[in-house]
Protein backbone atom coordinates (compact mmCIF):
# COMPACT_ATOMS: atom_id res chain seq x y z
CA UNK A 1 0.00 0.00 0.00
CA UNK A 2 1.30 2.87 -0.88
CA UNK A 3 0.06 6.70 -0.61
CA UNK A 4 1.73 10.07 0.46
CA UNK A 5 0.75 11.65 3.58
CA UNK A 6 1.04 15.18 5.02
CA UNK A 7 3.11 14.92 7.63
CA UNK A 8 3.78 18.22 9.56
CA UNK A 9 7.35 19.18 9.11
CA UNK A 10 8.48 19.28 12.88
CA UNK A 11 7.81 15.47 12.69
CA UNK A 12 10.35 14.93 9.86
CA UNK A 13 14.28 14.78 10.26
CA UNK A 14 17.32 15.94 7.77
CA UNK A 15 19.55 12.78 9.21
CA UNK A 16 16.61 9.87 8.59
CA UNK A 17 15.36 11.50 5.53
CA UNK A 18 18.30 10.78 4.20
CA UNK A 19 19.09 7.22 5.56
CA UNK A 20 14.95 6.30 4.26
CA UNK A 21 15.26 7.96 0.85
CA UNK A 22 18.28 6.13 -0.15
CA UNK A 23 17.48 3.01 0.77
CA UNK A 24 14.24 3.70 -0.40
CA UNK A 25 16.17 4.25 -4.01
CA UNK A 26 19.14 1.72 -3.60
CA UNK A 27 15.88 -1.04 -2.76
CA UNK A 28 13.22 -0.67 -4.00
CA UNK A 29 11.56 -3.89 -3.63
CA UNK A 30 12.56 -3.95 0.45
CA UNK A 31 14.80 -7.04 0.12
CA UNK A 32 17.67 -5.64 1.91
CA UNK A 33 17.57 -5.89 5.21
CA UNK A 34 20.93 -5.27 6.22
CA UNK A 35 21.09 -2.09 8.36
CA UNK A 36 21.94 1.28 7.49
CA UNK A 37 25.60 2.30 9.30
CA UNK A 38 26.60 5.77 10.46
CA UNK A 39 29.77 5.48 11.10
CA UNK A 40 32.78 7.41 12.86
CA UNK A 41 35.34 5.72 13.82
CA UNK A 42 35.23 5.90 17.50
CA UNK A 43 31.42 5.33 16.86
CA UNK A 44 29.11 3.28 14.91
CA UNK A 45 25.30 3.78 14.65
CA UNK A 46 23.13 1.04 13.07
CA UNK A 47 20.08 1.71 11.76
CA UNK A 48 17.04 -0.57 10.98
CA UNK A 49 16.27 -0.84 7.11
CA UNK A 50 11.94 -0.10 8.40
CA UNK A 51 11.34 1.47 11.55
CA UNK A 52 9.57 4.77 12.45
CA UNK A 53 6.16 5.94 11.28
CA UNK A 54 3.68 3.52 9.28
CA UNK A 55 1.37 3.48 6.95
CA UNK A 56 -1.78 3.80 9.61
CA UNK A 57 0.11 5.84 11.73
CA UNK A 58 0.90 8.64 8.65
CA UNK A 59 -2.88 8.13 7.49
CA UNK A 60 -3.76 8.97 11.39
CA UNK A 61 -1.56 11.73 11.64
CA UNK A 62 -2.56 13.73 8.35
CA UNK A 63 -5.89 12.99 9.35
CA UNK A 64 -6.15 14.70 12.74
CA UNK A 65 -4.26 17.59 11.30
CA UNK A 66 -6.51 18.19 8.40
CA UNK A 67 -9.33 17.97 10.87
CA UNK A 68 -7.66 20.76 13.12
CA UNK A 69 -7.15 22.78 9.66
CA UNK A 70 -10.51 22.55 8.24
CA UNK A 71 -12.59 23.59 11.86
CA UNK A 72 -10.36 26.19 13.01
CA UNK A 73 -14.00 27.36 15.19
CA UNK A 74 -14.89 24.02 16.44
CA UNK A 75 -14.04 22.54 19.32
CA UNK A 76 -12.24 19.08 18.52
CA UNK A 77 -12.28 16.05 20.22
CA UNK A 78 -9.87 12.82 20.07
CA UNK A 79 -11.41 9.45 21.52
CA UNK A 80 -8.63 8.66 23.17
CA UNK A 81 -4.68 9.07 22.44
CA UNK A 82 -4.10 9.60 18.33
CA UNK A 83 -1.37 7.07 18.66
CA UNK A 84 1.15 5.98 21.39
CA UNK A 85 3.70 8.49 21.51
CA UNK A 86 3.34 11.54 24.08
CA UNK A 87 4.90 14.26 21.89
CA UNK A 88 2.69 13.45 19.08
CA UNK A 89 -0.35 13.52 21.88
CA UNK A 90 0.93 16.77 23.42
CA UNK A 91 1.42 18.49 20.34
CA UNK A 92 -2.36 18.07 19.31
CA UNK A 93 -3.59 18.78 23.14
CA UNK A 94 -1.66 22.21 22.69
CA UNK A 95 -3.34 22.79 19.50
CA UNK A 96 -6.79 22.63 21.55
CA UNK A 97 -7.54 19.01 21.23
CA UNK A 98 -9.72 17.36 24.11
CA UNK A 99 -9.11 13.78 24.84
CA UNK A 100 -12.86 12.19 25.71
CA UNK A 101 -11.23 9.30 27.37
CA UNK A 102 -7.95 7.73 29.06
CA UNK A 103 -5.96 4.78 26.97
CA UNK A 104 -7.38 2.45 29.34
CA UNK A 105 -11.27 3.70 28.68
CA UNK A 106 -11.85 5.58 31.73
CA UNK A 107 -13.71 8.82 30.57
CA UNK A 108 -12.86 12.57 30.81
CA UNK A 109 -15.51 14.08 28.86
CA UNK A 110 -19.23 13.70 29.01
CA UNK A 111 -20.10 12.59 25.57
CA UNK A 112 -23.70 14.19 26.55
CA UNK A 113 -21.46 17.51 26.18
CA UNK A 114 -21.24 17.26 22.44
CA UNK A 115 -22.58 19.99 19.80
CA UNK A 116 -23.52 20.20 16.65
CA UNK A 117 -20.50 21.94 15.81
CA UNK A 118 -18.17 19.39 17.43
CA UNK A 119 -15.40 17.23 15.65
CA UNK A 120 -14.71 14.02 17.19
CA UNK A 121 -11.87 12.42 15.64
CA UNK A 122 -11.24 8.69 15.92
CA UNK A 123 -7.77 7.22 17.32
CA UNK A 124 -5.73 4.95 14.50
CA UNK A 125 -6.48 1.74 16.59
CA UNK A 126 -10.06 2.61 15.78
CA UNK A 127 -13.15 2.30 17.99
CA UNK A 128 -15.74 -0.25 19.61
CA UNK A 129 -19.36 -0.58 18.20
CA UNK A 130 -21.12 0.75 21.26
CA UNK A 131 -18.84 4.10 20.63
CA UNK A 132 -19.00 3.95 16.95
CA UNK A 133 -23.17 3.50 17.43
CA UNK A 134 -23.02 6.73 20.74
CA UNK A 135 -21.39 9.21 17.94
CA UNK A 136 -23.92 8.18 15.14
CA UNK A 137 -26.57 9.01 17.54
CA UNK A 138 -25.16 12.39 19.03
CA UNK A 139 -25.69 15.90 17.72
CA UNK A 140 -26.99 15.65 13.62
CA UNK A 141 -24.02 17.43 12.34
CA UNK A 142 -21.43 16.62 14.97
CA UNK A 143 -18.76 15.86 12.70
CA UNK A 144 -16.46 12.69 12.24
CA UNK A 145 -12.80 11.90 11.14
CA UNK A 146 -12.17 8.12 11.03
CA UNK A 147 -8.27 7.91 11.30
CA UNK A 148 -8.27 3.85 11.94
CA UNK A 149 -5.84 1.96 10.44
CA UNK A 150 -6.87 0.24 7.72
CA UNK A 151 -5.00 -2.73 8.43
CA UNK A 152 -6.79 -2.88 11.49
CA UNK A 153 -9.86 -2.63 10.25
CA UNK A 154 -8.55 -5.74 7.86
CA UNK A 155 -8.94 -7.52 10.97
CA UNK A 156 -12.18 -6.70 11.32
CA UNK A 157 -13.47 -7.88 8.38
CA UNK A 158 -11.53 -10.79 8.28
CA UNK A 159 -13.24 -11.48 11.60
CA UNK A 160 -16.51 -10.97 10.48
CA UNK A 161 -16.31 -13.37 7.44
CA UNK A 162 -15.30 -15.78 9.20
CA UNK A 163 -17.23 -15.69 11.91
CA UNK A 164 -20.45 -15.58 9.45
CA UNK A 165 -18.71 -19.35 8.17
CA UNK A 166 -19.18 -20.45 11.97
CA UNK A 167 -15.95 -19.93 13.04
CA UNK A 168 -14.97 -18.77 17.05
CA UNK A 169 -12.70 -15.97 16.90
CA UNK A 170 -9.63 -16.10 18.71
CA UNK A 171 -7.59 -12.52 19.03
CA UNK A 172 -3.67 -12.66 19.93
CA UNK A 173 -3.40 -9.28 21.79
CA UNK A 174 -3.57 -7.36 25.00
CA UNK A 175 -6.94 -7.33 26.35
CA UNK A 176 -7.07 -3.99 27.85
CA UNK A 177 -5.01 -2.44 24.75
CA UNK A 178 -7.41 -0.35 22.56
CA UNK A 179 -7.20 -1.53 19.45
CA UNK A 180 -7.75 -5.11 20.77
CA UNK A 181 -10.85 -3.62 22.87
CA UNK A 182 -12.30 -2.36 19.54
CA UNK A 183 -11.38 -5.74 17.39
CA UNK A 184 -13.46 -7.90 19.82
CA UNK A 185 -16.48 -5.79 20.00
CA UNK A 186 -16.14 -5.77 15.74
CA UNK A 187 -15.35 -9.96 16.36
CA UNK A 188 -18.25 -10.13 19.01
CA UNK A 189 -21.23 -9.02 16.45
CA UNK A 190 -20.51 -12.39 14.09
CA UNK A 191 -18.67 -14.35 16.04
CA UNK A 192 -17.93 -15.68 19.92
CA UNK A 193 -14.50 -14.51 20.60
CA UNK A 194 -11.80 -14.94 22.99
CA UNK A 195 -8.32 -12.88 23.82
CA UNK A 196 -5.11 -14.80 24.09
CA UNK A 197 -1.83 -12.85 25.53
CA UNK A 198 0.75 -15.03 24.93
CA UNK A 199 1.90 -18.80 23.78
CA UNK A 200 1.47 -19.82 26.91
CA UNK A 201 -2.26 -19.18 27.25
CA UNK A 202 -2.24 -20.61 23.69
CA UNK A 203 -0.86 -24.04 25.06
CA UNK A 204 -3.42 -23.71 27.90
CA UNK A 205 -6.29 -24.13 25.55
CA UNK A 206 -4.73 -26.97 23.58
CA UNK A 207 -4.66 -28.50 27.57
CA UNK A 208 -8.13 -27.81 27.80
CA UNK A 209 -9.23 -29.33 23.91
CA UNK A 210 -7.35 -32.21 25.21
CA UNK A 211 -9.13 -32.33 28.61
CA UNK A 212 -6.23 -31.52 30.59
CA UNK A 213 -8.20 -28.68 31.73
CA UNK A 214 -11.03 -28.28 33.63
CA UNK A 215 -13.90 -25.76 32.99
CA UNK A 216 -13.10 -23.83 36.23
CA UNK A 217 -9.64 -22.96 35.49
CA UNK A 218 -10.62 -22.16 32.49
CA UNK A 219 -12.50 -19.17 33.18
CA UNK A 220 -10.09 -18.26 35.77
CA UNK A 221 -7.55 -17.92 33.44
CA UNK A 222 -9.81 -16.13 30.48
CA UNK A 223 -12.14 -14.16 33.42
CA UNK A 224 -13.51 -11.10 31.41
CA UNK A 225 -11.53 -11.90 28.22
CA UNK A 226 -14.29 -14.21 26.24
CA UNK A 227 -17.59 -12.85 24.54
CA UNK A 228 -21.10 -13.95 26.57
CA UNK A 229 -22.00 -16.72 23.43
CA UNK A 230 -18.59 -18.12 23.97
CA UNK A 231 -18.65 -21.69 25.23
CA UNK A 232 -15.84 -23.16 25.79
CA UNK A 233 -17.02 -26.72 25.59
CA UNK A 234 -18.54 -26.08 21.91
CA UNK A 235 -16.62 -22.94 20.24
CA UNK A 236 -12.94 -24.57 20.51
CA UNK A 237 -14.62 -26.46 18.16
CA UNK A 238 -14.11 -24.19 14.59
CA UNK A 239 -11.45 -21.20 14.98
CA UNK A 240 -9.34 -18.59 13.43
CA UNK A 241 -6.82 -16.65 14.63
CA UNK A 242 -6.07 -13.05 14.29
CA UNK A 243 -4.27 -10.26 16.29
CA UNK A 244 -3.69 -7.25 17.85
CA UNK A 245 -1.85 -5.84 14.73
CA UNK A 246 1.31 -4.50 16.81
CA UNK A 247 1.60 -7.91 18.41
CA UNK A 248 4.62 -10.01 17.50
CA UNK A 249 3.88 -11.38 14.01
CA UNK A 250 6.02 -14.23 14.53
CA UNK A 251 4.49 -14.91 18.24
CA UNK A 252 0.98 -14.86 15.98
CA UNK A 253 2.26 -17.30 14.27
CA UNK A 254 3.55 -19.63 16.02
CA UNK A 255 -0.23 -19.53 18.34
CA UNK A 256 -2.01 -19.77 14.99
CA UNK A 257 -0.20 -22.98 13.95
CA UNK A 258 -0.55 -24.88 17.40
CA UNK A 259 -3.90 -24.37 18.02
CA UNK A 260 -4.45 -25.22 14.00
CA UNK A 261 -2.66 -28.40 14.81
CA UNK A 262 -4.68 -29.35 17.63
CA UNK A 263 -8.17 -28.48 16.32
CA UNK A 264 -8.08 -30.22 13.26
CA UNK A 265 -6.45 -33.78 15.26
CA UNK A 266 -9.47 -33.18 17.07
CA UNK A 267 -12.13 -31.80 14.95
CA UNK A 268 -11.23 -31.90 11.09
CA UNK A 269 -9.42 -30.51 8.64
CA UNK A 270 -12.57 -28.10 8.29
CA UNK A 271 -11.83 -26.56 12.04
CA UNK A 272 -9.31 -23.80 11.41
CA UNK A 273 -9.57 -21.12 9.36
CA UNK A 274 -6.48 -19.84 7.88
CA UNK A 275 -5.99 -15.62 8.56
CA UNK A 276 -2.45 -15.30 7.59
CA UNK A 277 -3.47 -12.50 5.03
CA UNK A 278 -4.02 -10.19 7.98
CA UNK A 279 -1.16 -10.04 9.41
CA UNK A 280 0.26 -6.43 9.57
CA UNK A 281 2.83 -5.42 7.25
CA UNK A 282 4.75 -3.01 8.33
CA UNK A 283 4.66 -4.43 11.73
CA UNK A 284 6.18 -7.35 10.13
CA UNK A 285 8.95 -5.23 8.49
CA UNK A 286 9.66 -3.63 11.27
CA UNK A 287 10.46 -7.01 13.15
CA UNK A 288 12.12 -8.27 10.37
CA UNK A 289 14.12 -5.22 9.94
CA UNK A 290 15.21 -5.73 14.15
CA UNK A 291 16.32 -8.93 14.07
CA UNK A 292 18.29 -8.12 11.03
CA UNK A 293 20.09 -5.67 13.09
CA UNK A 294 19.98 -8.04 15.95
CA UNK A 295 22.25 -10.45 13.61
CA UNK A 296 24.61 -7.53 12.30
CA UNK A 297 26.16 -7.30 15.92
CA UNK A 298 26.26 -4.27 18.18
CA UNK A 299 27.22 -3.55 21.67
CA UNK A 300 23.64 -1.99 22.67
CA UNK A 301 20.78 -1.35 21.13
CA UNK A 302 18.65 2.00 21.91
CA UNK A 303 14.65 1.81 21.18
CA UNK A 304 12.72 4.72 21.04
CA UNK A 305 9.26 5.13 21.50
CA UNK A 306 6.48 6.10 23.61
CA UNK A 307 6.31 3.98 26.71
CA UNK A 308 2.41 2.58 26.39
CA UNK A 309 3.61 1.72 22.94
CA UNK A 310 2.95 -2.07 22.26
CA UNK A 311 5.18 -2.85 19.19
CA UNK A 312 8.12 -0.96 20.52
CA UNK A 313 7.79 -3.01 23.38
CA UNK A 314 8.18 -5.56 21.12
CA UNK A 315 10.96 -4.49 19.73
CA UNK A 316 12.69 -4.25 22.99
CA UNK A 317 11.88 -8.53 24.04
CA UNK A 318 13.71 -9.15 20.49
CA UNK A 319 16.68 -7.03 20.96
CA UNK A 320 17.38 -8.07 24.63
CA UNK A 321 17.61 -11.36 23.33
CA UNK A 322 21.20 -10.78 22.00
CA UNK A 323 22.14 -7.37 23.63
CA UNK A 324 21.30 -4.52 26.18
CA UNK A 325 18.62 -2.56 24.74
CA UNK A 326 17.18 0.71 26.76
CA UNK A 327 13.65 1.66 25.57
CA UNK A 328 13.72 5.76 26.16
CA UNK A 329 10.73 7.39 24.71
CA UNK A 330 13.09 10.47 23.44
CA UNK A 331 16.96 12.30 23.52
CA UNK A 332 16.56 13.49 27.15
CA UNK A 333 16.31 10.00 29.02
CA UNK A 334 20.30 10.26 27.79
CA UNK A 335 21.97 11.89 30.85
CA UNK A 336 25.55 11.51 30.18
CA UNK A 337 27.88 8.61 29.12
CA UNK A 338 27.17 7.06 32.29
CA UNK A 339 23.47 7.54 32.91
CA UNK A 340 20.47 6.66 30.97
CA UNK A 341 17.14 6.47 31.96
CA UNK A 342 14.68 4.25 30.47
CA UNK A 343 11.50 1.61 30.61
CA UNK A 344 12.13 -1.89 32.12
CA UNK A 345 9.34 -3.95 30.17
CA UNK A 346 9.14 -6.88 32.56
CA UNK A 347 8.47 -4.12 35.49
CA UNK A 348 6.88 -2.07 33.55
CA UNK A 349 9.11 0.48 35.79
CA UNK A 350 11.45 3.51 35.25
CA UNK A 351 15.11 2.78 35.92
CA UNK A 352 18.26 4.47 35.53
CA UNK A 353 21.36 2.65 34.57
CA UNK A 354 24.86 3.32 34.96
CA UNK A 355 27.75 3.01 32.61
CA UNK A 356 25.40 1.81 29.90
CA UNK A 357 27.93 2.43 27.51
CA UNK A 358 31.43 0.76 27.24
CA UNK A 359 34.36 2.02 27.72
CA UNK A 360 36.60 2.45 25.91
CA UNK A 361 34.97 2.27 21.98
CA UNK A 362 34.66 1.94 19.19
CA UNK A 363 31.60 2.05 20.24
CA UNK A 364 28.78 -0.45 18.31
CA UNK A 365 24.76 0.94 18.29
CA UNK A 366 21.55 -0.18 17.23
CA UNK A 367 19.24 2.23 16.91
CA UNK A 368 14.98 1.84 15.92
CA UNK A 369 12.07 3.27 16.71
CA UNK A 370 8.59 2.25 16.62
CA UNK A 371 5.54 2.41 14.43
CA UNK A 372 4.50 5.47 15.94
CA UNK A 373 7.35 7.70 16.73
CA UNK A 374 8.33 10.25 14.50
CA UNK A 375 11.86 10.35 13.29
CA UNK A 376 12.41 13.90 14.76
CA UNK A 377 13.41 11.99 17.64
CA UNK A 378 15.43 9.31 16.47
CA UNK A 379 17.48 12.22 15.22
CA UNK A 380 17.99 14.10 18.06
CA UNK A 381 18.81 10.95 19.70
CA UNK A 382 21.55 10.74 17.17
CA UNK A 383 22.35 14.05 17.99
CA UNK A 384 22.92 13.07 21.99
CA UNK A 385 25.26 10.02 21.28
CA UNK A 386 27.42 12.17 18.60
CA UNK A 387 27.41 14.61 21.25
CA UNK A 388 28.35 11.99 23.87
CA UNK A 389 31.23 10.96 21.59
CA UNK A 390 32.68 14.47 20.55
CA UNK A 391 31.91 13.69 16.85
CA UNK A 392 28.43 15.96 16.09
CA UNK A 393 30.60 17.94 13.65
CA UNK A 394 31.19 14.46 11.86
CA UNK A 395 27.81 14.19 11.05
CA UNK A 396 27.54 15.01 7.40
CA UNK A 397 30.58 13.32 6.72
CA UNK A 398 28.90 10.06 7.84
CA UNK A 399 25.46 10.75 5.97
CA UNK A 400 27.85 11.34 2.59
CA UNK A 401 27.31 7.74 1.43
CA UNK A 402 23.77 7.96 1.39
CA UNK A 403 23.58 11.50 -0.28
CA UNK A 404 26.09 10.25 -2.87
CA UNK A 405 23.62 7.15 -3.95
CA UNK A 406 20.96 9.09 -3.65
CA UNK A 407 22.34 11.47 -6.18
CA UNK A 408 23.47 8.35 -8.51
CA UNK A 409 19.97 6.75 -8.30
CA UNK A 410 18.49 10.30 -9.75
CA UNK A 411 21.21 10.98 -12.49
CA UNK A 412 20.85 7.24 -13.45
CA UNK A 413 16.28 8.10 -13.77
CA UNK A 414 17.68 10.82 -15.46
CA UNK A 415 19.75 9.09 -17.75
CA UNK A 416 17.05 6.19 -18.61
CA UNK A 417 13.91 8.22 -18.57
CA UNK A 418 12.61 8.70 -22.73
CA UNK A 419 14.01 11.37 -24.04
CA UNK A 420 11.79 14.26 -26.52
CA UNK A 421 11.68 13.54 -29.98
Amino acid sequence: MSRNFDIPLFYRSPVISVLKEARRLMDRYKKDLSPSILDFGVLQIKLGRHFGFCFGVENAIDIAYRALAENPASNVYLLSEMIHNPHVNQDLKDRGVRFIMRPDGQGLVDLDQLRDTDVVIIPAFGTTTGMLARLQAGPARLRVYNTTCPFVEKVWNRSAQIGKQGYSVIIHGRHNHEETRATFSHADESAPCLVVRDMAEAEFLVRFIEGQEDLERFQQVFQGRYSEDFDPQTSLQRIGVVNQTTMLASETRAIAALLEKCVQEHYGSDAFADTRDTLCYATNENQDATLALMESGADLAIVVGGYNSSNTSHLVELLEQKMPAYYIKDADEIEDRTRIQHLDIHSGQLKTSQNWLPDPGPVRIVLTSGASCPDALVDAVILRVCDLFGVADQLESALRPYRQQIQSAETDALESAPQPE
